[in-house]
């Protein structure tokens, strides 16, 4: 019986009969079979009902591929009749057959013949008066009395549920949980064990580990007289195991309890999985009605997977395998507690995961001095800039009004592992007032507290219930599983000693991309930057970079440090200068008093500077080869940090990279200025150290003529944040505003800043690695974008040859899952990880 055919549901229960499981009678009916059906082709109910034998009390179940897509509920009871009443009368009790025959007119007549709810709802009243009513009202409804053959009841339940699944709102529902459009449904016709009756009777749900941790624990509830999963939700339910708190079904029928864990323990080893299994107890004997994978928390599956595996239930590629790697995040970071009520003010762009509260403030100085204070604060700007950065490292969460999951936010968000909402466009910020407006009007004023959801998107008033990241040893042992299976290398994007350790406890492999124009806006470096910009000559500029050099080269050297050998990859200078210099009048006031120069030769010096399009004028290596001196103090820095480290026992080669390459003359001339420097620092320092140059590919030309520029270099590092804006021609701070309009119209299949267009950035990928391996076979080619921590991307990666890809430090964990997956996927043939019965 093949799940595609029948449904996980049927598939499961036949597995569970093989195993030897005391399961009632059950017929399974295929997907074709239940469309059928819904046709109005009706399959031969005499043959159907055959095995059950005379007078049968019968229960339907839907068997999809996944539970999670919906569908119609079970339909219990059927059979109920005026004969049956009075036979179960004579065996179960009056009470008892009147409860059954009471409950399945209502069911029936709501869910299958459509009968206005109200006119079934008797207040809790039961007894025969009540039942006599509801056949009454059932009568007078449809005109003609109750079903009493069961044939008759059961085809009219398969064509009201087949005929549910099908219908246009269903088919919409499951679509939108990713559902393909012709998913099909199966049903599962069971005889009923009875709940209810004489002798010991009753209904329960047991599963072997705990849904929210994964650590054995037996949990569930029974509840005598009972049917299906009341006893879930009703009062007077027993405990399964021993409990201060009430009976336990261990206690008032041990053997039950034995058989139950026995069966527990068969379907771990057998099913190769932790399942629910609902039971019914009937007059003493136990049946096994249904089971489905033990519901779970992302640390649990973890935790089940590691288990199972360690176990040696499952291999531990599988185990590998099993887990969601989307689903990895919250593993990370801190998550709003999703059973804790939420009060949403707004929706903007999931931008960096985890979520975070704090009082909301405006700037990044208040940023500051609230954590100066101890108080956790929201950074609330229109967008962020290289400025914010100090205030971004005190803030406890982010939130912009412009900006996409490329943005400056974002990136330096994932980077620091602060949660980030971007693109909040219906925010309206009341710098003046000390306030921001909600789409809705809502006011929210500086000091008030907000929570911002990094993982959904959402923005939440007041302060939100948290749970702490579930990190622990079981996932840290699934991840060395992953190294073991993946075959392409993961680095972290790290620019401060913080990244660095974050990266290195996350087991990088190294440092893919350190953005050193982040370590200028750190204390007094931010006033040495502007000094240098107003500095008049080449030696006015190398004076005041000769300040900043010591500062430098401590960073480096605690890199080095940190990562203790393994690779770092600087890249040199990149922004435009204009980003160190105060945008207002106070900041250039402020400036001017502080380099004792007139406000209006700072006001010209600033509007000198400014550039129509920034990102695309004098940044990366065209800064490096006009302004010289600025990458001259950074490969000195490097060099002498080398020089450092080697000196007190550690083996470095630093990789330098050039940003915004577009001509292989550039690298040439920057080349040349690093070798002098390189030789300089040997000779006068005593000690050998070599150093690997690379691009950094961020400009389509630069894919275009990587056969040429690859012939200078060690290795080309893909930059797929700034390749994307060009290869589009699109803002990656500005597409937040037009964006969900744009997915929302299916003007885009997705947003090219977060999953990686294969189709056009995609082919500049493929013909910049052909054509740089053409031009120098043993480049090294890695991509150090945002999308290098996607699954779907790494793919891509992987099958282009690419040795290495490098990503936030907070998505190394998940990059390097994905990896293992792609690589298992190509060697085994396990099954899909989103079954939810088997």
């Amino acid at each position: 019986m093949r799940p595609d055919v029948f449904g996980g549901r049927a598939k499961c229960l036949q597995r569970l009969i093989r195993l030897k499981m005391p399961v009632p009678v059950t017929v399974a009916l295929g997907f074709d079979a239940v469309r059928a059906i819904a046709r109005g082709q009706m399959p031969d109910m005499a043959a159907i009902v055959f095995p059950f034998g005379d007078a049968p009390l019968l229960s339907v179940r839907p068997s999809s591929l996944d539970p999670d897509w919906g569908g119609p509920g079970a339909i219990l009871n059927i059979g109920m009749c005026d004969a049956l009443h009075q036979k179960l009368t004579a065996t179960a009790g009056e009470a008892a057959a009147t409860a059954l025959y009471l409950r399945f007119i209502q069911t029936y007549a709501i869910q299958v013949a459509r009968l206005n709810p109200d006119a079934f709802d008797f207040d809790g009243r039961s007894g025969l008066d009540t039942l006599g009513i509801a056949l009454a009202t059932f009568e007078a409804e449809m005109d003609e009395p109750f079903p009493q053959d069961p044939a008759v009841q059961l085809s009219e339940v398969l064509r009201s549920m087949a005929r549910t699944w099908e219908g246009t709102s269903a088919r919409l529902l499951r679509q939108a949980k990713g559902a393909p459009s012709d998913a099909g449904l199966g049903l599962v016709v069971q005889a009923m064990a009875l709940g209810v009756g004489a002798g010991d009777s009753g209904a329960g749900v047991i599963q072997f580990v705990d849904s929210q941790t994964g650590a054995p624990r037996i949990t569930g509830r029974y509840l005598g007289q009972s049917q299906g999963r009341e006893a879930m939700v009703a009062d007077g339910a027993l405990f399964l195991t021993r409990d201060p708190r009430g009976p336990a079904l261990e206690q008032q029928n041990p053997e039950i309890f034995a058989q139950l864990q026995a069966f527990g323990q068969i379907a771990r080893k057998r099913l190769r999985e932790e399942m629910q299994i609902e039971f019914t107890i009937s007059n003493g004997a136990l049946h096994i009605i249904d089971a489905v994978r033990v519901p779970r928390t992302v640390q649990a599956a973890v935790r089940i997977a590691v288990d199972l595996a360690q176990s040696e239930v499952i291999p531990r590629a599988e185990a590998v395998h099993r887990i969601d790697v989307q689903a990895v995040t919250a593993l990370l970071h801190r998550q709003v507690d999703p059973t804790a009520p939420r009060d949403l003010i707004m929706r903007g762009i999931a931008a960096s995961p985890g979520a975070a509260h704090g009082k909301l403030v405006l700037t990044a100085e208040e940023a500051q001095a609230a954590a100066m204070r101890g108080e956790a604060a929201i950074l609330v700007r229109r967008e962020t800039t290289p400025e914010d950065i100090r205030g971004m490292h005190a803030a406890a969460g982010v939130l912009t009004q412009r900006g996409g999951v490329t943005s400056h936010a974002a990136v330096v968000g994932r980077g620091l592992g602060v949660p980030c909402v971007v693109g909040a466009t219906g925010l309206v910020i009341d710098r003046r007032g000390a306030r921001v407006i909600a789409p809705d009007g809502r006011v929210i004023h500086v000091g008030e507290v907000i929570t911002v959801d990094g993982s959904t998107g959402e923005v939440l008033a007041g302060e939100a219930n948290l749970r702490e990241a579930p990190l622990d040893d079981a996932f840290r042992t699934l991840l060395s599983w992953a190294d073991a299976s993946r075959d392409i290398g993961i680095r972290a994007n790290a620019d401060t000693p913080r990244d660095a350790q974050i990266a290195r406890d996350f087991a990088a492999e190294g440092i893919g991309l350190c953005r050193t124009e982040h370590m200028f806006f750190e204390g007094e470096r931010i006033g040495m930057m502007r000094e240098m910009i107003f500095a008049a000559t080449s030696g006015e500029r190398r004076e005041v970079l000769d300040r900043l050099l010591p500062m430098q080269r401590q960073d480096f050297v605690r890199l080095f440090e940190i990562m203790h050998g393994l690779p770092v990859c600087i890249r040199l200078f990149d922004p435009p200068l204009h980003e160190f210099l105060p945008s207002d009048r106070a900041g250039m006031r402020d400036l001017a008093d502080g380099l004792s120069l007139p406000l209006a030769d700072v006001i010209a010096r600033v509007e000198a500077l400014t550039e129509y399009n920034p990102m695309l004028g004098l940044r990366g290596v065209r800064l490096g080869i006009t302004v010289p001196e600025i990458y001259e103090m950074q490969a000195r820095a490097i060099f002498e940090a080398t020089v450092a480290v080697v000196r007190g026992g550690l083996s470095v080669t630093p990789e330098i990279m050039l940003p915004l390459v577009s001509a292989r003359r550039e690298v040439q001339t920057v080349r040349s200025q690093i070798d002098a420097i390189a030789s300089a620092v040997r000779a006068q320092s005593g000690v050998e150290f070599t150093y690997r140059l690379g691009v950094m590919v961020e400009t389509p030309r630069a894919a275009l003529r990587a056969s040429d520029i690859a012939q200078d270099v060690a290795f080309l590092s893909f930059g797929t944040n700034d390749l994307t804006q060009m290869t589009y021609g699109l803002s990656r701070d500005d597409a937040g505003r037009f964006m969900p309009a744009y997915l929302a119209d299916h003007v885009f299949p997705a947003d090219p800043f977060h999953t990686l267009d294969i189709e056009g950035v995609g082919e500049l990928l493929q013909i910049g690695a052909a054509r740089a391996k053409q031009g120098h076979p043993s480049v090294t080619l890695s991509v150090c974008g945002e999308h290098g921590g996607n699954a779907e991307a790494i793919a891509f990666f992987r099958a282009q040859g690419f040795d290495y890809v490098s990503c936030s430090p907070f998505r190394v964990p998940v990059a390097r899952l994905a990896a293992a997956q792609l690589a298992i996927r190509e060697r085994y043939d396990f099954p899909s990880a989103s079954g939810k019965y088997l």
